[in-house]
């Protein structure tokens, strides 16, 4: 039974790479929308073998593929041929959004510049990712989000302690949290085509929402406001928000406030200390950070994380265990709220991460495995119109592979 949701007959076109695109066209998809994936022929969007690069975790599944491309359709064509150009337009018109991620001056050459897409489709949403945006002098330099997004906003250089090196981040976090920003581009603008019915040209950087993520300390800067030092734990800013190591050697992260400090001082069994005048005001507290990150440190590497557990949560302290991946996947939290959903289809893989956009009371699609590398050729050449013969030409003048030429990598 197919599953009515809030972009059921959304047609989109998936003609992007790696993460972040074909990503915002899976928030699409997890909605109901008919997405079709856009492959060149050989091995497809390099992000099938992404599961397989270190650091990636070694699984028999291609988790990363799946969770990038479930719930679409997918096709293979070598856009670089003149033959092509055909389908792509018949595809542009069937469509209502259109992704792609190739870079300028690319995507013109491959007829999949704005002017020419919407030219065949003036209705179209056309939605594309760049690394540094439109314009500017790096405005055609390629860019991966750990450069784009992390490097050059500002944020890599501010997520290390005071004498570490800078360090790899978590490759893709940036193209995911990109991938929300071009699905609110894309929802904007079909909002606008309802109220209009006009088409639209949306689109963000690498380098935008990687500045937006960094945005308190930017936004600072551009105050002309003076930076703190890069955070030490054992003279941190401010000792309340500072991450302490338990007897049992987990460490947890303290989110609280001088409201709370005697609530605090109370779960360390250090009432007292809520009279101690170093600790009285902000500015006691500032000053004295480096002397209660020591009382502290030494209070909680002093019993397992199971007993601080008990007591900061008997006293309302915010605070969150620092988990590993592993751990946060058999997190119960994220089955409750369905942040990881079961996934149909796939050998050796039950659960995927969902999308982080709820509709309450509105259902989303349940996920089913990626497609296969020229899955749906046929099938999807047929309902534009194509027949044998169109099809059989199309694969004489390279536009399409033949059958036995299209490899199935997972």
């Amino acid at each position: 039974m197919t599953t009515e949701s809030v972009f059921t007959g959304l047609k989109v076109l998936d003609v992007a790479t790696y993460i972040a695109g074909p990503a915002a066209a899976t928030m699409l998809s997890d909605f109901g929308a008919d997405v079709i994936k856009i492959e060149p022929p050989g091995r497809g969007d390099p992000q099938r073998l992404l599961s397989s690069v270190p650091p990636s975790p070694v699984a028999q599944a291609n988790y990363g593929w799946h969770l990038a491309n479930r719930n679409k359709r997918g096709m293979v064509m070598n856009l670089k041929s003149p033959a092509t150009t055909g389908i792509l337009k018949r595809l542009v018109e069937w469509a209502d959004v259109v992704i792609t991620n190739f870079p300028h001056g690319t995507r013109e050459k491959l007829h999949l510049g704005y002017e020419e897409v919407a030219g065949w489709n003036p209705r179209v949403v056309y939605a594309d990712l760049t690394g540094f945006g439109d314009a500017g002098p790096d405005a055609r330099q390629p860019g991966f989000d750990l450069t784009a997004f992390w490097s050059r906003s500002g944020l890599l250089a501010s997520t290390r302690d005071a004498g570490a090196p800078p360090t790899v981040p978590v490759w893709g976090s940036g193209d995911y949290s990109s991938a929300v920003a071009i699905y609110a581009a894309i929802a904007t603008a079909l909002y606008r085509r309802e109220r209009t019915g006009q088409g639209a040209d949306v689109g963000t950087s690498l380098l935008a929402t990687g500045v937006w993520a960094t945005g308190t300390l930017v936004a600072g800067a551009l105050a002309g406001g003076t930076p703190f030092e890069l955070h030490d734990r054992t003279v941190p800013a401010n000792a309340l928000t500072n991450p302490y190591r338990t007897a049992d050697g987990r460490w947890f992260m303290l989110a609280s406030s001088s409201v709370h400090w005697p609530a605090l001082a109370r779960a360390i069994d250090r009432p007292e200390l809520a009279e101690d005048p170093r600790f009285t005001d902000l500015e006691g507290f500032a000053k004295n950070a480096a002397d209660l990150a020591r009382l502290l440190d030494e209070a909680f590497c002093s019993r397992p994380f199971a007993d601080w557990k008990d007591a900061l949560a008997r006293e309302r302290i915010n605070y969150s265990l620092i988990q590993t991946p592993e751990e946060a996947a058999q997190d119960p939290q994220l089955r409750a709220n369905d942040i990881v959903v079961p996934i149909e289809g796939v050998t050796g893989l039950d659960h995927t991460v969902n999308s982080p956009v709820t509709l309450r009371g509105v259902p989303k699609v349940p996920a089913k495995r990626a497609p296969d590398l020229g899955e749906h050729n046929d099938e999807i050449l047929a309902e534009l119109g194509f027949d044998t013969a169109e099809v059989e030409e199309l694969r004489a003048q390279g536009a399409i592979p033949a059958t036995a030429e299209v490899q199935t990598v997972r």
